[in-house]
């Protein structure tokens, strides 16, 4: 038996295993960034796309969800995914620099936009799709389940939402933490989703909204109290179950049923959460799910962790590297922007200390952020903060003089709309 089909019967077990694989040691070597977008026809942006009309635009380069058995990566090694509601991403390779990551993207970005409109099809820019309400084009078990599971945020999620994150090499708690901290300042920052379907929402940023309507075991924040790396592992025992991999093809899990649950259950052991409340309880009378007292019907090993793993979804996701998960897409190539700014602030320890003190009265705000944006006084003060440090060392980053004078004017002009020039441009 593989490591993978393990059985987990102990809690200690399953912290050991996602401390083990989610904190690595070790200097930051790479950075990656995935870029994704509502999909839109381009002469009627609120028209649904069908399945093979995305199958047919990107060819060999379609994932596997769309009928390609074989996908290809695109010309600088990024692989392409669609999501549910026929967003489009790019997963870059891993690079060994942001100059090297920024050339490689929109190389990539450029191939990507081509395919599509050979097909009439162009990419949103915007974090929640402006035009259309959520509908769901891709028929896979998780997504079935996951549907099912969610209620209206969840599935505006699923079907309407386009993100950027930034994928950091070194998973250390003080990265980790800075980053946290940092969120709700650079979410404000960088908001871009304030129309969805027509109307105007009153959020800054829509697209993290939704991530608040979601149970917030599954999407919020991680404590950064005690160790980290424990934190984490709680955070995902207690989350609750979104799908169970089935052979049946039916992936739905049992209604409230945590991770932690199922591995007491299956391995028959209790252990109390708090006054008077057990882990281990008897499920039963919901059509098939065992009457049992385990709610699935078969102990969970470590591959079903490590798969209840990828559907959590905090700001902040530890996974042996750091992935960033608070920022809107951005228009075009102004995706740069939000990985200079981070990417130098994590440049230098002294430079990461500063940042998080400048930061921390605004840390926690995620609320006030994602609603106000920049219009929240306490956010702003540290979003500005926090840009002039950026743009006042962009050199650290290796951009090209061009292209850190191009980070600057989108920072500018995010904070002061109606100034351009206002933050000190790099030589």
């Amino acid at each position: 038996m593989g490591s993978a089909d393990r059985v987990l019967r102990r809690t200690s077990e399953a912290i050991e295993h996602i401390s083990g694989i989610c904190f690595k040691t070790g200097p930051p070597r790479l950075i990656g960034a995935e870029l994704e977008w509502t999909t839109h026809h381009a002469t009627d942006g609120s028209a649904y796309l069908r399945p093979d009309q995305l199958a047919t635009a990107l060819g060999e380069h379609a994932p596997l969800s769309l009928g390609n058995p074989h996908p290809v990566p695109l010309p600088s090694g990024g692989t392409v995914t669609v999501e549910p509601g026929g967003q489009v991403e790019i997963s870059s390779a891993p690079a060994r620099s942001l100059s090297d990551l920024h050339a490689a993207v929109s190389a990539d970005h450029a191939t990507l936009t081509e395919l599509l409109a050979r097909s009439g099809i162009v990419l949103g820019e915007r974090g929640i799709d402006p035009y259309r309400s959520p509908r769901r084009i891709l028929e896979t078990p998780r997504y079935a389940a996951m549907e099912r599971a969610f209620d209206a945020p969840g599935r505006t999620m699923m079907g309407s939402t386009a993100g950027l994150q930034v994928c950091l090499d070194g998973s250390a708690t003080q990265r980790f933490a800075a980053l946290n901290e940092w969120g709700p300042a650079l979410l404000a920052l960088f908001a871009n989703s304030r129309f969805h379907a027509g109307r105007d929402t009153g959020w800054a940023s829509a697209r993290m909204a939704t991530w608040f309507g979601i149970d917030q075991r599954r999407s919020g924040p991680v404590p950064l109290t005690g160790d980290t790396g424990e934190a984490w592992a709680r955070y995902a025992l207690d989350a609750p179950l979104l799908c169970v991999r089935r052979d049946d093809g039916r992936w739905d899990a049992p209604p409230g049923t945590t991770f932690a649950d199922w591995m007491a259950a299956g391995g028959m052991e209790r252990r109390r959460l708090g006054p008077g409340r057990l882990v281990a309880r008897r499920i039963g009378g919901r059509r098939g799910t065992p009457r049992s007292g385990d709610p699935v019907g078969r102990p969970p090993t470590v591959a079903d962790l490590d798969y209840h793993l990828g559907t959590l979804f905090p700001p902040v996701r530890p996974r042996g590297y750091l992935e960033v998960r608070y920022l809107d897409t951005q228009p075009g190539a102004e995706w740069i922007a939000p990985l200079a700014v981070i990417a130098t602030l994590l440049s230098d320890d002294s430079l990461t200390d500063c940042a998080r003190d400048v930061a921390a009265p605004s840390a926690g705000r995620w609320h006030a952020a994602a609603r106000r944006g920049l219009a929240d006084h306490t956010v702003r003060i540290s979003a500005t903060g926090l840009a002039d440090l950026a743009c006042r060392h962009l050199e650290r980053t290796g951009l090209p003089p061009a292209v850190r004078d191009t980070v600057t004017d989108i920072v500018s002009r995010r904070l002061y709309p109606a100034v351009s020039g206002r933050l000190m441009k790099t030589a």
